[in-house]
């Protein structure tokens, strides 16, 4: 196994052009490369299959914490809003990782053809887990990444690997849950549909009621089955990605805060630079100096 990680961290660092995510001649697969440990960041996951090369992260959902290394992967099965933080890295040793992204639909549809696989339901699981990786895995994700720099027989072989990737996490102990997240009418899929639902227009106002109606759920078991996936309120888990992208505004486009506020679905400026605040230690006034004040000292 170690030695199979350390020739997926050779391939990684000749991919990571950069440090940050670095995109991939693979459709839906990325590098990620840091040279020092960082502070906690707070990110959107999408629904992802995240393995370390080297070097070691921990990750927070709502109250729980989640650490992994190369000896561990972590999956995210549908759009999650975490805080992220790189614990072990270094110029001489870089944190490297790659995240396969997927769809739920996909898992469906290979899920479906395992007939060997167990079908039974389970209580609704939460939507970000760590497991051990298993050599199967690694091998099929050493593949995968030796196709990087061979574009012809990436558009073949890639699709194939990738499908493979996913057919090793279903057989392994996150199938289950996962499966859950992609199974028709299951308390889980119901929940990631109004994700889906929450996520096409983050500035609409949150109508519980309809929202719940929508997927075919009581209010209370909506409330209930929300947390266990995300744990978070629909409201919370709403609010925090209208800051996350009130941020990636602010920092990127240099909007005004009160246009940036309106933007993300906040009627009062006010009750956006507090929330703002809370959330990420600094006022956006404060916060986008210091992003300026960053940009030109590199």
């Amino acid at each position: 196994m170690e030695e199979k990680l350390n020739a997926l961290t050779i391939l990684l660092q000749e991919e990571a052009r950069k440090d940050g995510l670095n995109e991939t001649s693979i459709a839906n697969v990325k590098v990620f490369k840091a040279s020092s440990v960082t502070e906690a960041l707070h990110t959107v996951y999408e629904p992802s299959l995240f393995i370390i090369a080297q070097g070691a992260k921990r990750v927070m959902l709502g109250a729980n914490k989640y650490c992994y290394d190369a000896s561990s992967y972590l999956v995210s099965s549908m759009n999650l809003p975490i805080s992220g933080q790189i614990i072990e890295a270094s110029l001489e040793k870089p944190f490297l990782s790659m995240q396969l992204c997927f769809t739920p639909e996909y898992i469906f549809d290979l899920a479906s053809q395992m007939d060997s696989v167990k079908k039974g339901t389970i209580q609704t699981p939460l939507a970000i887990s760590v497991h051990r990786v298993s050599e199967e895995l690694i091998d099929a994700i050493l593949r995968l990444a030796k196709l990087f720099q061979k574009t012809e027989d990436s558009s073949i072989l890639a699709p194939l690997i990738i499908k493979e990737i996913l057919y090793r996490l279903l057989q392994g102990e996150y199938g289950g849950i996962l499966r859950q997240f992609a199974l028709h009418g299951s308390n889980a899929n119901r929940i990631a549909q109004s994700i889906e639902l929450i996520t096409s227009d983050i500035s609409e106002p949150l109508h519980i009621g309809l929202l719940s109606q929508k997927i075919g759920m009581s209010v209370s078991a909506f409330h209930k089955h929300f947390k266990y996936v995300t744990a978070m309120s629909p409201l919370q888990y709403q609010k925090q990605l209208r800051l996350q992208k009130a941020r990636e505004l602010l920092v990127t486009k240099m909007n005004e805060v009160g246009e940036v506020a309106f933007n993300v679905g906040y009627e009062s400026p006010s009750q956006f630079s507090r929330e703002y605040t809370r959330f990420f230690g600094l006022s956006p006034q404060k916060d986008l100096m210091q992003f300026k004040r960053e940009i030109k000292s590199v």
